[in-house]
Order: C-alpha cells, then sequence, then structure tokens
C-alpha cells in the first residue's frame, strides 16, 4: 500500500470514528392509530417519527423537531413523492442518525441533549398543512398533513408530553416552515403550565422574484396550498388579510404569532439560490450552474445579484419586530440547515455570530439567558462559514 493511500485510510477512519463519536441510531415508531383518523402519508401509509427518550432533569423536556424535504404542488409532483420517504412511510429507513440537536451528549448538544427529543418524519408535502377528505381514486393521493400534525401531538402528549414542563417546536427547510405555520397551534395543543417555544432553521423562504423577474416561488406556493386544501389550516391573522398562497410565506405570517420564535438563517440559502432567485426555469441556458453549486464559482455579477437577494431577505426579516421573546441568527453562508449537524450546530470550527454558535444562541435564548438578534456582515466577511458545495 503506497504511503499517500495509508494516510488517506487513516484520515477516512478517523472521521468515522468522530461521525461515530457525534451520532447515534434510533429506531423508527409508526404512529398507527393515526390512520382511523385519516391522519397518512400521501400514500395512506401511517405517519412516523423517531425518539430518543429524555433522561434525568430533562425527562420532562420535550423537543419536536420535523424533517425537511421541499413541497408537492400537484398530481403530478405528488405522485412522484407518493413512493418515495417523502411520501411513504413504507420507504421510510428503519434507523436515522441523531446528532447536532439531537444529540445524546452535553458536550455536543449542552441544552438538549436530556430532553426528549424527536424526529418526525416528512410524508405530506405540504408542511403538515393539508386536509382534503376525498381521495381521487385515479391517484390514491391523501392530502392530510394538518392531520398527521396533530395525530403525531396526540401521540406524544400520551406518551407523557401531558407532562411537559418545556415544550419546543423546530424543524429544518420545509420543516422550519411547519414549525412557523403550527407555532401558536401546537402552543394550544399542549398544556398551560408548559414553557412552549418554536425555532425553525432554514425555513423563512422569501416571497422574491427570480432571476428572470417572475414570480416563481409566489406560483408555486399557491398551487401547494390550493392542491393541499391548506387555506383552513394556515394562521388565521394572515388569512384574513390576504390571499392564502401568500399565507405560506413567513414573513407575512411571523408577525402574528403569539409564540416566541427564534430564526435561524443563511442570508444566502443555499436552496433559495437555487430554487426562489435561479431556479432552472428561468436559467433555461445555465449560466448560474456552476454559482449555485459552489459560491466560489459566482462572477462578480452574480454574486451583487445575491446581494440584492440578501437586501431583500433582511426587509422581509424585519417583520419579526423587536421584542426580545423573538430571536434570530442570520449568518453569511451558503449552506440550508444548520442545526442537524454537529459541525454546524455545536464544535470547535461551528460557525460562530457575535461569538456564538448557533447552539448557544438557541439554548440563551430559549432558557432567557439573554436574548439573541444578530444579522452576520455581508458575503464574504464571515470566516466560520460551511459553505454548501454540491455535486455538480
Amino acid at each position: 500500500m503506497s504511503g499517500r493511500l495509508h494516510h488517506w485510510l487513516l484520515i477516512l477512519v478517523s472521521l468515522m470514528i468522530l461521525l461515530r463519536a457525534e451520532s447515534f441510531f434510533v429506531d423508527i415508531t409508526y404512529v398507527q392509530s393515526a390512520v382511523a383518523k385519516g391522519a397518512v402519508c400521501l400514500d395512506g401509509s401511517p405517519p412516523a417519527y423517531h425518539i430518543d427518550k429524555g433522561f434525568g432533569a430533562g425527562i420532562n423536556n420535550w423537543l419536536i423537531h420535523i424533517e425537511g424535504g421541499g413541497w408537492c404542488n400537484n398530481a403530478t409532483t405528488c405522485l412522484a413523492r407518493k413512493s418515495t420517504r417523502l411520501g411513504s412511510s413504507k420507504q421510510m429507513a428503519k434507523q436515522v442518525a441523531f446528532s447536532g440537536i439531537f444529540s445524546n451528549k452535553p458536550t455536543f448538544n449542552p441544552d438538549f441533549y436530556n430532553w426528549n427529543r424527536i424526529k418526525v418524519r416528512y410524508c405530506d408535502g405540504a408542511s403538515f398543512t393539508g386536509d382534503v377528505e376525498a381521495v381521487n381514486p385515479a391517484t390514491g393521493l391523501y392530502y392530510r398533513g394538518a392531520r398527521v400534525f396533530v395525530a403525531i401531538v396526540e401521540d406524544l402528549l400520551a406518551k407523557g408530553m401531558s407532562n411537559a414542563e418545556n415544550a419546543v417546536l423546530s424543524g429544518c427547510s420545509a420543516g422550519g416552515l411547519t414549525s412557523i405555520l403550527h407555532c401558536d397551534k401546537f402552543k394550544s395543543l399542549l398544556p398551560g403550565g408548559t414553557k412552549v417555544k418554536c425555532f425553525a432553521d432554514a425555513g423563512f423562504f422569501i416571497n422574491a422574484k427570480d432571476v428572470s423577474g417572475a414570480l416563481h416561488i409566489e406560483d408555486f406556493y399557491n398551487d401547494v396550498v390550493t392542491t393541499h386544501g391548506s387555506a383552513k389550516n394556515l394562521p388565521q391573522s394572515c388569512t384574513s388579510k390576504m390571499k392564502p398562497g401568500l399565507c405560506f410565506f413567513p414573513q407575512n405570517v411571523v408577525p402574528g404569532i403569539q409564540t416566541p420564535i427564534f430564526l435561524v438563517n443563511a442570508a444566502y440559502d443555499s436552496w433559495q439560490i437555487k430554487n426562489i432567485l435561479a431556479p432552472g426555469v428561468a436559467d433555461p441556458h445555465g449560466t448560474w450552474h456552476n454559482c449555485k453549486t459552489d459560491i466560489n464559482k459566482c462572477s462578480t455579477s452574480q454574486i451583487q445579484i445575491m446581494q440584492d437577494f440578501r437586501t431583500e431577505f433582511l426587509s422581509a426579516l424585519s417583520g419579526i419586530g423587536t421584542s426580545a421573546s423573538q430571536g434570530y441568527f442570520i449568518n453569511s453562508c451558503y449552506a440550508h440547515c444548520q442545526t442537524e449537524m454537529q459541525e454546524t450546530w455545536l464544535r470547535s470550527d461551528s460557525p460562530v455570530l457575535n461569538g456564538k454558535t448557533i447552539s448557544k444562541a438557541v439554548g440563551d435564548w430559549y432558557y432567557d439567558r439573554s436574548p439573541f438578534q444578530k444579522i452576520d456582515c455581508p458575503y464574504p466577511c464571515d470566516k466560520t462559514c460551511h459553505n454548501r458545495v454540491f455535486e455538480g
């Protein structure tokens, strides 16, 4: 074996040992009781989650974190999801790795390590907002996300969450949007004496025009809401003022949320740059292709367009207000979801803002140790970022 190959093998083994130390596997739980309530995935299968039970002082504390995975906006796109893990619990892995905000070690997750930590699997395609009674026999699609959300909360209440002292509803990406849209609903389902807060990681999707000038994401969200019959399950503080499709955007919902909420987001969110700012449909010649895979490959003019997107993002964010009960950690990274992976949640090389990691900022805010409302300087000033690089 060459010395170079031996060197790389040692690095690989060391990485695997490190990953094993930072994460552990948790079995899936199927909510069979939900089926009778019609609270099912797109294909009619039962919803599911993974739970690692709390211990010690955290036995009555609950962290409910919703998985991400985009949305489906019509029968065609929902059919495409129906036979995948994002539309059927039959297709879900029986175990998932827990790390970052799910870690059970105080070194890696000091404020939530001993809580009951639950990862809710995402299988409805509309951030748990849909509820259409009729099932078209031609497609066999069930649009029942809102029922699934309630059924999972009821299942967890029966398993001890009815005694919760502290509870957090959180999520990543489409799951982060769920935690925003369902924040007050979640609080209403828990006992009155429970301290409840919500937390969204990469869930603040903004209503911005794409590079061709079209309102691509607005049209897409409107189709999601129409297809899934979501209007009646979106916050009334928003739907009483504007059309339901616009109430899928956090910027129109957050100002009306009563429960304390914290937002973690990259100002140059990689999903939003790829799908809101420069979706394929708006870039037929692929001039954004290399830039979207690696921010270091963006041209000067593309970086300027992204700086304008950041300005628009910060303007949308301003509706959260200045109350200390609301928090945000907006870094200038090219990233998407920073709480589920140990490297970005809490490690010696994790992203920091104002000297704090995401883990510390969120923990300080939840426990009222200190408020946190910080916005990073523009790209490329932050050298602590873990910028995403995608396969071409």
